[in-house]
């Protein structure tokens, strides 16, 4: 059931995590107040941007009734009463999940996902599901059957993708937090474009039963937040051990500035290079070549995404249904892992196996990896192709060449927004540590966001070239 709106709410945007759980804690507000500003926001966002496939006000304010009862009660949960949004690629008990596609409108699950459960369990309120490139296989969010999420940094451009909704709902203020998921950067990659955080934890962490699969060797879910804490309370809540301790005091961090053959594009250039030189006042900084250690990985990436994705969806419906409800991109795909062999699978499999080694070996003197989320800032909308120095490629490859080789791996990383000189557009910090370090990861990436929280001083006090 859709609700009017109240004219009494303006665009103010949602409390972060923290601020909205003390206020409920200390009876500022309730979470049916919260709520339904949370809801209303949605409406909004759904017509200026299209965040949302779908928004449940019944669910959602049977939810904050039994939210405002327990806090009556004094026994609330850790994330009592703050609404979130999740991504339609995850099962919602109740609410309609059309993972981006014409194939499954009207299709309600009847349980929610592992990762859902932990977090309504936790006291979270779903308030609906964002919107997502069709079966996650995509970077764009666009679709012909429901329109284009929109960045709303710039609705003139993209907002990266496949969890677009999710980054565009908290950039638009709707939510402080929600669900995606990540199999070659789709929460760091719209996090980077929308100036949102977005975390992958190490694979295996967090069960992806209840997600509908793309690739299941590099699937993982993922946390969006508009701050590194609000991913730390999610993170919490999903039972991820975040440090405590001061040990990222003497962490090294190993910068990466290019990941062949995508170079940077001078705005993130600059960005990178402020941020790296903020930085390195306080971490141990070394400067690593690249280029040998990723050599072949997205091709990797690619022919396996390819012959996975293809498998789950064959298996699933028949050339018929495929025909008729899928979008042309998706088909297109399909079509082109009929090419690929069993060979083509293993060969990069082998190619997984070295680099994760590499990769090992890369952070064996090392506490963590930085560098950029993206190397463009977002493409325009129904743009194909992006050129940055000499080299032109797909909109795709340009934005996944630094986030899919840690989905290739499994290796935690997180995204944060890094500021550009007289820009409204954000660039992306990523940040990449060894498998399970994940609470330091966490404990790291808040540390890097203060330090870089003032970005606009450090901008007018440091003049940085980047190395040749």
């Amino acid at each position: 059931m859709r609700h009017s709106l109240s004219n009494s709410v303006g665009p103010a945007p949602s409390l972060g995590l923290r601020d909205a759980l003390n206020a409920l804690r200390n009876a500022r507000t309730t979470s049916r107040d919260m709520t339904e500003r949370a809801l209303e926001r949605a409406e909004r966002a759904r017509r200026q941007f299209n965040t949302f496939a779908a928004i449940d006000w019944d669910h959602a304010l049977r939810a904050a009734a039994e939210s405002d009862q327990r806090y009556a009660a004094g026994k609330p949960r850790l994330l009592e009463g703050v609404p979130i949004a999740v991504k339609d690629l995850i099962d919602t008990k109740g609410i309609e999940t059309r993972y981006g596609s014409r194939a499954y409108v009207g299709h309600v699950p009847r349980s929610d996902a592992d990762i859902v459960r932990l977090l309504v369990e936790k006291g979270a309120i779903v308030i609906g599901k964002s919107t997502t490139h069709e079966f996650a296989w995509g970077v764009t969010t666009s679709s012909t059957a429901f329109g284009d999420t929109l960045n709303p940094l710039d609705t003139h451009r993209i907002p990266g993708g496949s969890s677009g909704g999710a980054a565009a709902a908290i950039a638009a203020g709707v939510v402080a937090a929600g669900l995606g998921t990540d199999t070659g950067g789709s929460v760091r990659i719209p996090a980077a474009l929308c100036g949102v955080v977005g975390y992958k934890p190490t694979s295996g962490l967090l069960s992806t039963r209840g997600i509908f699969p793309l690739a299941p060797t590099f699937d993982h879910p993922g946390l969006l937040g508009r701050r590194v804490d609000d991913v730390l309370l999610l993170a919490q809540a999903c039972d991820i051990e975040v440090c405590e301790s001061d040990a990222w005091l003497s962490s090294g961090l190993g910068v990466i500035d290019h990941v062949p053959p995508v170079p940077l594009s001078p705005e993130v250039a600059v960005a990178f290079e402020l941020a790296v030189a903020r930085l390195g006042a306080v971490f141990s900084t070394q400067r690593l070549d690249a280029v040998d250690h990723f050599a072949g990985v997205y091709g990797a990436f690619a022919d396996i995404v390819l012959v996975e994705g293809s498998v789950e969806h064959l298996r699933r419906h028949t050339p018929s249904r495929i025909s008729a409800s899928y979008e042309q991109e998706t088909q297109e795909r399909l079509a082109a892992a009929r090419d690929k062999t069993v060979r083509d699978y293993a060969d990069a499999q082998l190619l997984r196996h070295d680099f994760v080694e590499r990769l090992h070996s890369m952070l064996s003197t090392l506490d963590f990896l930085i560098l950029p989320t993206c190397p463009c800032l977002a493409p325009l909308t129904g743009v194909d192709a992006v050129s940055s120095g000499a080299w032109t490629g797909s909109v795709r490859q340009a934005l996944m060449n630094y986030t899919a080789p840690f989905n290739v791996a499994g290796f935690p990383a997180i995204s944060i927004p890094i500021a550009l000189p007289g820009a409204t557009l954000t660039a992306g910090l990523q940040i990449v540590a060894r498998p399970g370090d994940d609470g330091a990861l966490l404990r790291v990436a808040s540390e890097i966001e203060r330090l870089l929280g003032d970005m606009r001083d450090a901008q007018k006090a440091v003049t940085v070239q980047r190395p040749a």
